[in-house]
């Protein structure tokens, strides 16, 4: 992920927000404002504004410094971050801002994956295809062995048609 370096804050390059905005953004957030107002004051989207509204409530100004790279995290740490979520009733901000991460929305995509899935939706998954079972036919290879018995059975029942239709012709004829 390539990020731009633009005087001593680095920009995601897909942001909605330039740097002065986000600037102006956050200047606005530390005199009071909300999410709502500042977005309707600079002219610019409510949702990216909201985005960093929520970062900047974690971070204060560190709101503005996006990480260079993606952190990864155990199952141990997703599972407490989840399990304080869960069994204590704390809220996702609370758990992002004690464990120090980037956004409370990581929180609670892990809590929605923990409740539709368990321990194993915090469990990391095998990246790429899954490999090809060996002694059983390829999916591929298994369609096309079934539309040519299909249409094996078509010329079958064309070529008895037409068997049919000239015995037909020929009794006709006597």
């Amino acid at each position: 992920m390539q990020f731009l370096l633009l005087g001593s804050t680095f920009l995601h390059p897909r942001s909605s927000l330039t740097e002065a905005q986000r600037s102006a953004a956050v200047a606005l957030f530390d005199q009071g404002w909300g999410d709502r107002a500042t977005a309707r004051h600079l002219g610019v989207s409510r949702w990216a504004v909201r985005s960093l509204y929520r970062r900047w409530g974690l971070h204060g100004r560190g709101a503005l410094v996006v990480k260079p790279t993606k952190s990864r995290y155990s199952f141990e740490f997703k599972r407490d971050a989840v399990r304080r979520v869960i069994d204590q009733g704390a809220t996702a901000q609370q758990v992002a801002h004690e464990y120090g991460l980037s956004s409370d929305k990581l929180v609670q995509s892990w809590v929605r994956a923990y409740r539709r899935d368990g321990d194993d939706g915090l469990r990391p998954k095998p990246k790429g295809r899954p490999p090809a079972v060996s002694g059983a036919p390829a999916a591929g290879a298994m369609s096309d062995l079934l539309r040519l018995e299909q249409e094996n059975l078509r010329l079958r029942a064309e070529n008895a048609y037409l068997k049919k239709l000239r015995a037909l012709r020929e009794h006709g004829r006597q």
